[in-house]
């Protein structure tokens, strides 16, 4: 059997290797920049991922930037990505990239199976329909189309491609069990077998949009605690020990990465082109793109109190990427924060240990020297070094906490402006 994943990236690199490793398939990876392929054919991972870095040293992988490599294939994973446009609307351009590119070389009794994240509906409204166009192939008679949303957490050390749980659905149910079984010899997890395409499109969608709306609940939270005087730390701490019917989400500067602050979208659009109103998930969306300018007004008001403008003011915005320990910066709401303190005159200083492309600063103690302020925006490890007495002997006079990730005593002990986020 020959396996062809499009899309080297999060999802489709770790996927590719773990079929390499776990099976004798002939398994072929196809993606659009020669840059990442140039480092994947040496044995060099592209992406912050423990495990795939891991298996890219010890299994090669076939990899091409020539759509000829995935000819011949028994199944195709798509795995690009699924991103919105600025008008917050579905952008599906990769993904019809994706399947017109399979649509070449597709033969009768070959499958197509959609990892990348979709709005109910779509396999069967878009993927199906393009294919049958494009070969003159009829779904179930000549080829099958399959359905397993990726779940893949970058980053982190406990879940990996190969012990997350995963969802199969199909355009049939032959179909859903082959590629189940398909599945089941990759993955040291369960496998579970969906009823059909658009129930397993709503599995993915709905997860990602419970955690945007339990953020949106907290990051609203912390702005009426902090109008009332009460730490949102100390709150949820005290909510934790119930030991049901609670689980704790904590608020910040933003929500970044590709899938959260995303896939709410894909259903808003779809609903609404079936007459809903998604009005709770809206709300939960313009709570959240609502934090990085909120936490800038905090630095703001911090300044007020220093009778210092922002403009012209030395600020130091540490961390970057949207998730801590990580060079990852899709829909990273640092670069939002970035924007906008640019946009109102700072003198800005910005240093992320994973970033230095867009670092100014070489290292911390540079970004500190001088700065009238700080705004953390990453939770960083490096960051913890962050003490109220290393502060003091830089002359930090503010401190923004946008992750509400430093000793908030220990600084204010040492006379330093601390403000967190619904502290």
């Amino acid at each position: 059997m020959k396996v062809a994943v499009l899309g080297l990236g999060y999802v489709g690199l770790p996927l590719a290797l773990a079929i390499r490793k776990k099976t004798n398939y002939e398994v072929v990876g196809y993606d659009i920049k020669p840059d990442k392929i140039e480092k994947i054919l040496k044995g060099i991972c592209p992406i912050d991922d423990i495990q795939a870095e891991e298996d890219c040293r010890n299994f090669s992988l076939k990899a091409s930037f020539n759509d000829e490599i995935i000819e011949g294939s028994d199944i195709y994973f798509v795995c690009v990505p699924t991103p919105v446009l600025d008008d917050y609307t579905p952008d599906l351009r990769p993904l019809k990239g994706a399947i017109k590119t399979i649509t070449k070389f597709l033969r009768r009794g070959q499958y197509i199976v959609i990892e990348s994240t979709v709005n109910p509906g779509v396999c069967d409204e878009l993927v199906i329909p393009m294919v049958q166009e494009l070969t003159g192939l009829k779904i179930t008679r000549d080829f099958h189309v399959v359905h397993c949303p990726e779940r893949i957490n970058p980053g982190d050390p406990k879940w990996n491609v190969y012990n997350i749980p995963r969802n199969v659905g199909g355009s049939s149910v032959e179909a859903t069990k082959f590629i189940a079984e398909f599945y089941r010899k990759i993955l040291d997890a369960e496998v579970y077998e969906m009823p059909d395409l658009k129930t397993t499109e709503a599995t993915k969608i709905i997860e990602n949009t419970f955690r945007d709306i339990n953020i949106a609940f907290v990051n609203e939270l912390a702005k009426s605690f902090e109008v009332l005087g009460i730490d949102i730390l100390e709150v949820i701490k005290g909510a934790s020990n119930k030991p049901f019917a609670f689980l704790p989400h904590y608020p910040g500067c933003g929500v970044g990465g590709h899938c959260i602050p995303v896939d709410p979208y894909y259903l808003i659009d779809r609903a609404s082109k079936s007459g809903f109103d998604h009005k709770f998930l809206k709300l939960a969306r313009e709570i959240n793109n609502s934090m990085p300018a909120h936490t800038v007004n905090h630095l703001v008001d911090a300044l007020n109190h220093f009778a210092k403008p922002i403009k012209g003011t030395r600020i130091a915005l540490l961390g970057l990427s949207y998730k801590p320990n990580l060079g990852d910066l899709r829909e990273s709401p640092a670069l939002k924060i970035k924007s906008i303190l640019e946009d109102k005159g700072a003198d800005l200083i910005c240093f992320d240990p994973y970033i230095k492309e867009l670092s100014n600063a070489e290292n911390l103690e540079q970004a500190l020297d001088g700065a009238f302020a700080i705004l953390l925006a990453t939770a960083h490890k490096q960051f913890s070094a962050l003490t109220g007495k290393k502060l003091s002997e830089f002359g930090t006079k503010i401190v923004i906490d946008g992750r509400n990730y430093l000793d908030k005593h220990d600084i204010l002990k040492h006379g330093i402006y601390y403000k967190g986020i619904g502290r």
